[in-house]
Parts: C-alpha cells; sequence; structure tokens
C-alpha cells in the first residue's frame, strides 16, 4: 500500500511538479489549493503526511497545522517563501515536525518526507516502550504523556525526544548529539530546533515533582535529572 502524501499549495506549478516526483517515488499524491479544501482532504483521506504551505487563500497554514494538531499526530512539513527563525520557531511551536523554505531541490524535499516518515513511525521492536517516574509516564508506544494523573497532547517529536532523555537519567546530551539521535543524521535543520522543543515540554512538565527535571546544563545541553 503506498504511502499517501496530502500537498496544500496554491501555486499549481508547485504543486504539480511535488506531485510528479513523490507518484515517481511510489507515493500517491492528493493535491488541496486552499486552507479549507486542505482540511477537507485530510479528515477524509488521513494521509501518512502533509506537505502545507504557510501562505494560502482563506485559511492559512498555520490554521492548518492547528486543526491537523487537534485531531492527529499526523506528520506535517511546513513549505513556505518564508526564511524568517520567527516562521521556522512558529511552526515547530504548534506541532510542525519539519520545514522548508522555497525555493527548494526536489531532492531534499524527499529526503526530508523519508526521514519523517521513519522518525513518526517506530519500527516493531520499538513496541512496548514506556518509563515511569514520579507523577510521569511516557509511553513511547501509544505516544501518550501522562503528568500528575493527566494525559497531555503532545507532538511525536517531543515525546521522542523526552523519552530519548528519560531513558537514560542524569545523561548529558549535547544540542548535536540530540539531533543526530532522534531526528537523525540525515535531518537539515540547527540547534534551535532541539531548543523549541525543549521549551514546549517544559510548559507541561515543570513544577510536577521534585523527584526529576528536565535541566539545562549551560555550555553543553540538555538532560533529564532524576534524583
Amino acid at each position: 500500500m503506498p504511502k499517501h502524501v496530502l500537498v496544500v499549495e496554491d501555486d499549481a506549478n508547485i504543486s504539480e511538479l511535488l506531485r510528479l516526483y513523490l507518484e515517481k517515488e511510489g507515493y500517491s499524491v492528493t493535491i488541496a489549493s486552499t486552507g479549507e479544501d486542505g482540511i477537507v482532504s485530510f479528515r477524509s483521506l488521513s494521509p501518512s503526511l502533509v506537505l502545507l504551505d504557510i501562505m494560502l487563500p482563506g485559511i492559512d497554514g498555520w490554521g492548518v497545522l492547528r486543526t491537523i494538531r487537534q485531531e492527529s499526530k499526523t506528520p506535517v512539513i511546513m513549505l513556505t517563501a518564508k526564511g524568517e527563525t520567527f516562521d521556522k520557531v512558529s511552526g515547530l511551536q504548534l506541532g510542525a515536525d519539519d520545514y522548508i523554505t522555497k525555493p527548494f531541490e526536489m531532492k531534499e524535499v524527499l529526503a526530508r518526507i523519508e526521514a519523517v516518515l521513519r522518525r513518526c513511525q517506530p519500527e516493531e521492536e520499538d513496541k512496548g516502550r514506556r518509563l515511569t517516574f514520579d507523577k510521569l509516564v511516557i509511553d513511547l508506544d501509544a505516544f501518550e504523556l501522562v503528568v500528575d494523573g493527566k494525559k497531555v497532547d503532545t507532538p511525536p517529536k517531543e515525546m521522542e525526544l523526552l523519552y530519548h532523555l528519560a531513558s537514560t537519567p542524569n545523561r548529558v546530551y549535547t544540542r548535536n548529539q540530540l539531533l543526530d539521535e532522534v531526528w537523525g543524521f540525515d535531518y537539515f535543520g540547527d540547534s534551535r530546533t532541539v531548543d523549541v522543543h525543549v521549551k514546549r515540554l517544559r510548559e507541561k512538565l515543570e513544577g510536577v515533582s521534585d523527584k526529576w527535571e528536565l535541566k539545562t546544563v549551560w555550555g553543553v545541553g540538555y538532560k533529564f535529572e532524576s534524583n
């Protein structure tokens, strides 16, 4: 069964180019040219991955991403002509899995899609991964985070980062190590990605327990400190 990619892009030339290359690589592709159509297609098709432009008529890409994240953990890669750090950070904070700035090379798009799909679909041997601490359960099998007895909606990459840190308590990881080990060696982003995800995790976790802490080791990186 081919993986299904939903492309939400109002530039017909770009969307058709993406369709051509993706179908050549064995993906099935659906095109939506507005935010509203993108949401409708997403709900009806349940795609494997979404390529989402930010500047769309009607509901923009941010609005589409918010809707997707309210309903699903489906991986989303943002496509946009904007390259400012603010836009990248905003996309990551809203739950995007990656970010590509136009103009882009199709080889890069294909590589990022493959990398994101690998990261967001745990292999068979990874099933059953569950960590338990005081007032904290990290269940990577179900992609559920339980904080003080309550399930907390958490994007897949935040879950993977927290699990990776907590699976070896008190070990310090540099940002580059986390990029390599959580995002993968073929990730094209920079270390700010790690900072953004840690910030979001802290908003969910700080003050819950005095027996563990997601801690910054200044000048080095991060660790999950457990007493």
